[in-house]
């Protein structure tokens, strides 16, 4: 087999340093097309340029509170982008039943509308707001000009030579499934943060810390979405049920999608993001009203290095974000109306009674939860 061109593998290395596992040859092929920036039109854009390992798998400018693609000018997203990491554990978009109500969860995005991690890899390179490549071809002729063609080839069996519609088709599908097993290795979900550790009786939490997960698993409510135990998806706990809930967030006027070009959002400032009741209305689904204004509950591992936060990136620190929670529902906090009114979780947050000591403790709690956490020797 031909060897990888070492100044590729060598950026890919550099980007994931501090890890140690040896991955399958269609997984080092996965991780050189996530650190491909050749990949965009123009050039310069790569998955990893919104979802950096260093930041988690998220992007790296927290300064936006969505991502840019790679036009520069007047090229926006309207959602925040999301950690790629333990996004592999999600399982398929779906219905599970849960206390005898049957209930969404599942697949990739905010809104569920990938199935799976491979249909997910497939959307960002022809996002016009993303990468914006114009069609699979385009990408697929960029890996057949690329270092790395060769090693294409022997990993997938495609010829890229063969740039018929149906074997472009093919060629994709694989770009995709190698980005996904890359997606799924130990490089991307570490499970290595002070709170892995602790569990395995290698450090104790500070007592801020300890009260923090105290409130995390009881007053604060945080772990009825975000559980801290194990399963039914992993052996580790994920800190979210991939199910989807709709928490009164309010609109983010600071959303540079609202400014974009009628082309891309004919409603300006007028936009509503429907979250997964959108994505149902647009398959058709009946009943779509119900799940209106609901998103995908996120992974909380890695959150304290991923900010802003909520699906539209309206705030800017995990402070602000337990804030909301704990006093989103009291009439003195003002504020600002949820973007959808309709199926408001009520039950899990809204008028919490936590005070400041205990905000803090939470926060410092979750900060527990960021991977690469070297134990003091």
């Amino acid at each position: 087999m031909n060897k990888i061109p070492l100044v590729l593998l060598a950026v890919a290395l550099l980007a994931t340093s501090g890890t140690c596992a040896a991955l399958s040859d269609e997984e080092e092929l996965g991780k050189l097309l996530y650190f491909d920036t050749n990949l965009s039109t123009p050039v310069g854009q790569s998955c990893a340029s919104c979802h950096e390992p260093s930041a988690g798998f998220a992007d790296p400018d927290n300064g936006l509170s969505v991502s840019q693609g790679v036009l520069p000018l007047n090229r926006f997203g309207n959602r925040n982008s999301p950690t790629a990491a333990y996004a592999a554990y999600s399982p398929d978009f779906g219905t599970i039943t849960e206390d005898d109500e049957t209930l969404y969860a599942g697949g990739q995005f905010w809104d569920g509308r990938a199935k799976d991690l491979v249909e997910q890899a497939k959307g960002p390179f022809l996002n016009p707001l993303e990468m914006n490549n114009p069609n699979k071809r385009t990408v697929i002729v960029k890996i057949k000009n690329s270092e790395y063609a060769d090693f294409f080839e022997e990993v997938t069996g495609v010829d890229l030579k063969d740039l018929s519609d149906s074997n472009v088709e093919l060629a994709y599908n694989k770009v995709a499934e190698a980005i996904a097993a890359y997606e799924g290795t130990s490089e991307v979900n570490q499970f290595s943060s002070k709170y892995d550790l602790y569990l395995a009786g290698d450090v104790q939490l500070t007592d801020e810390e300890t009260l923090g997960l105290e409130l995390f698993e009881g007053k604060a409510l945080c772990s009825q979405c975000h559980p801290s135990e194990p399963g039914p998806y992993a052996d580790q706990a994920l800190f979210t049920d991939y199910t989807y809930d709709n928490l009164g967030t309010p609109k983010n006027m600071d959303n540079p999608f609202y400014d974009l070009p009628r082309k891309f959002n004919p409603e300006g400032a007028g936009f509503i993001d429907y979250g997964l009741g959108g994505f149902l209305k647009s398959s058709g689904t009946m009943g779509w009203e119900n799940e209106a204004g609901k998103v995908k509950v996120p992974t909380l591992r890695n959150i304290a290095v991923t900010s802003p936060y909520m699906h539209n990136g309206v705030f800017g620190s995990l402070t602000e974000v337990v804030d909301f929670y704990n006093t989103r529902d009291n009439v003195s906090s003002n504020w600002p109306a949820p973007e959808v009114a309709e199926n408001v979780n009520i039950d899990e947050l809204g008028d919490l009674g936590l005070n400041e000591t205990e905000v803090t403790a939470l926060v410092a709690f979750m900060e527990t939860l960021t991977d690469g956490y070297a134990a003091p020797v």
